[in-house]
């Protein structure tokens, strides 16, 4: 693919330009940046894949603004979707989509990924649009989604037109993902909405969280969010040197490993801070001249199930070898 100049701004009206030119545009959202297309034109929808190098057989998730919104796309929005969009952005629904969706965005699948993104500036982009945005992670396929206009840059500069910078995302990793085909919905992908307080709004969900060669929603491969550097969980490889290795912990540094080669994502042990850490640790610890990656176990509560699902999906290629 040519090599063009990538613009890095906040002007909402330059990314709806490239946009309706079914160019691609990276969008800000609260749980990571999204690479994003005209949902509704296959060949602008193609260019995501292409740039990615994604295969064809993951799904996109589709981007509106409102619930009233949502009603365009899917052939059916239940009750529990309508009070789960009071409270919480970082949820995406998966629900029978109508046609107007293009099978390139859904797999094939009758199914549509769709969500409301809890940031101003693609809000304010999405109500200006007269159609909705399909936007993965703005990264290459496979490796570490980005949470600032920066690390999409380092990735997809050159590849892309336009980056719209809205910040450091809020929340550091993707949206939950939740089914209600089954007669108790079911959770697909741990993410930034906990379990917890999804239950507190809708009572009980099922969670079927795994890794499938033809997903029904998006995130579900195993080779997602993946390091260069090969990443080990709660063990130091003995192959490896104290010096030859980086280190992501949740409060507590290591004492033999450098200091500057380790990232405790939160000291005062708070979860979702953690979480907006995590990507940046993995960047961060991916350029740096080291071997090998070590990260703990996450307190398997809140926040602490989508970091620990992330690490397990970034170190199992490594380990099914």
């Amino acid at each position: 693919m040519d090599r063009q100049k990538t613009l890095v701004g906040k002007d909402i009206h330059l990314a709806m330009q490239f946009l309706k030119r079914n160019e691609l545009v990276a969008i800000p959202t609260e749980t990571v940046y999204g690479l994003a297309a005209n949902a509704l034109n296959p060949e602008a929808v193609i260019k995501i894949f292409e740039v990615k190098q994604r295969p064809f057989l993951d799904p996109l998730i589709v981007h509106v603004h409102s619930i009233d919104e949502i009603q365009k796309y899917v052939s059916y929005v239940p009750i529990a979707v309508y009070e789960l969009a009071k409270y919480f952005s970082a949820i995406t629904y998966v629900l029978p989509k109508q046609d107007i969706i293009p099978d390139i965005v859904t797999s094939g699948h009758n199914t549509v990924g769709i969500r409301i993104p809890g940031h101003p500036l693609t809000l304010e982009l999405l109500q200006k649009l007269d159609f909705p945005l399909a936007a993965p992670s703005a990264n290459p396929f496979g490796y570490v989604s980005p949470t600032t206009a920066q690390h999409v840059l380092d990735s997809l500069g050159g590849k892309i037109p336009y980056i719209l910078d809205g910040g450091t995302c809020k929340i550091g990793v993707e949206s939950t993902i939740i089914t209600f085909e089954t007669e108790i919905p079911t959770i697909l992908r741990l993410g930034g909405t906990t379990v917890e307080t999804i239950e507190e709004i809708i009572g009980k969900v099922d969670i079927c969280v795994q890794t499938k060669t033809n997903p029904d929603a998006p995130g579900m491969l195993d080779t997602h969010y993946a390091p260069r550097i090969p990443l080990f969980i709660d063990r130091i490889p003995p192959e490896y040197s104290f010096e030859e290795i980086g280190i992501i912990a949740f409060e507590r540094y290591h004492e033999r490993v450098p200091i500057h080669q380790q990232f405790v994502l939160s000291p005062r042990g708070d979860l979702s801070e953690a979480a907006r850490n995590l990507f940046h640790a993995l960047r961060s610890l991916d350029s740096m001249p080291i071997k090998a990656i070590v990260a703990q176990t996450f307190p398997d509560q809140g926040l602490g199930k989508a970091i620990n699902d992330r690490l397990k999906r970034a170190s199992v290629k490594r380990a099914n070898k």
